[in-house]
């Protein structure tokens, strides 16, 4: 198992991924990006009550935190996923779950004692 510390360090930098995420709108335009690919904020738009420019704040905020990129294609933006952050997140997790499995066996010793 990692060190503490450097375990500290990795889920601090992972930090601005969990608050992006935190949000149920970001969370559900990262599952539509999931599930159905790179698309334009008007792609994003469709279906939901929400406007374009509520829709691009959420996106510039997943895009600071290195969740999303854009890249231009005409007069349009087409986000996409950066996998790599997603990825990292998920590698913090499963570090916490170790972590927390540790200490249950610990506390089973105790108990058992």
């Amino acid at each position: 198992m990692p060190k503490p510390r450097n375990v500290a360090a990795r889920l601090t930098g992972s930090a601005p991924v969990f608050a992006a995420l935190g949000d149920e709108t970001r969370l559900r335009l990262v599952s539509r990006l999931c599930h159905e690919g790179a698309m334009s904020i008007s792609r994003l738009a469709e279906g939901s009550e929400l406007t374009r420019q509520a829709i691009t704040k959420h996106l510039r905020v997943m895009e600071a935190a290195g969740l999303l990129q854009a890249t231009r294609r005409g007069r349009e933006s087409i986000w996409q996923l950066a996998p790599e952050r997603l990825e990292e997140a998920r590698r913090c997790l499963d570090v916490i779950s170790a972590q927390w499995d540790v200490t249950l066996d610990r506390l089973k010793k105790l108990v058992e004692e």
